[in-house]
């Protein structure tokens, strides 16, 4: 049997939200019918503890030096909004579903995840909405990011971040 893994990263921030709505029975059941057979969670400064579960094997850490490995050894990558986050994501071309913490001021996670949806790098949602997403998105219409476009990419989020 095959084997697909989820990576979930709350970067350096703390997104209980994500990692509670990420690990609830709806979502852990859409993964499932979609192939997925693990979950890795990165909860930073969260403060979840994992709970067995008979859907998906799932462990979690708070933080490493270097997610990359999770990353690139994943087949989907759920993520908050932060730019290094979804950046680096990008950079290992794996599909890309970014969660937005709507409790952030200036709500800015948003406009870069539209943006960068609107070039079909990646999809974006909200906790409420994750499980449908899930369940309903085509991951393989998004667009891989190749090394030459993600100097484009940085441009574009400069542009936008007005940096």
């Amino acid at each position: 049997m095959s084997t697909k893994t989820v990576f979930v990263t709350v970067g350096t921030t703390k997104f209980d939200e994500l990692i509670n709505t990420v690990t609830d029975h709806r979502t852990l059941q859409a993964l499932k019918r979609n192939g997925y057979t693990s979950m890795i969670l990165q909860i930073g400064n969260g403060s979840f503890v994992v709970e067995p579960s008979d859907v998906l094997e799932i462990t979690s850490y708070k933080f490493k030096p270097d997610i990359g490995p999770d990353m690139i050894n994943s087949d989907l990558i759920i993520s908050h909004g932060g730019a290094g986050s979804i950046m680096q994501a990008l950079d290992y071309g794996k599909p890309l579903l970014v969660v937005i913490n709507e409790k952030l001021m200036n709500n800015h996670q948003c406009e870069l995840a539209e943006k960068l949806c609107e070039e079909r790098y990646l999809y974006y949602t909200t906790c409420e909405n994750l499980w449908n997403c899930i369940e309903n998105l085509d991951f393989s219409l998004l667009n891989s990011v190749k090394v030459d476009n993600s100097k484009k990419i940085c441009k574009q989020i400069e542009y936008f971040l007005k940096i």
